[in-house]
């Protein structure tokens, strides 16, 4: 699934979304680490404030973990 810049839903909204279809079909399993969030930015072709955006409302659903740093996670379920 690739991002959809026309579409109503905001990009960082679209890449939580993507990553967190991965991590439910197990694609991400629990404890392996996600890209960086240069490597997600540069991937998808989006800014690093949009990724971040991403990564903040998988933390607040509890699907990652992480810390500056350390990297970001997929938490154990």
């Amino acid at each position: 699934m690739s991002l959809q810049r026309d579409a109503p839903l905001p990009l960082s909204q679209q890449l939580a979304a993507l990553l967190r279809a991965e991590i439910e079909s197990g694609q991400r399993p629990p404890g392996s680490r996600l890209p960086t969030i240069m490597a997600l930015a540069t991937e998808h072709q989006i800014a690093t404030a949009t990724v971040v955006k991403a990564i903040r409302i998988l933390k607040r659903e509890g699907l990652v973990i992480g810390s500056t740093g350390h990297g970001t996670f997929v938490a154990e379920r």
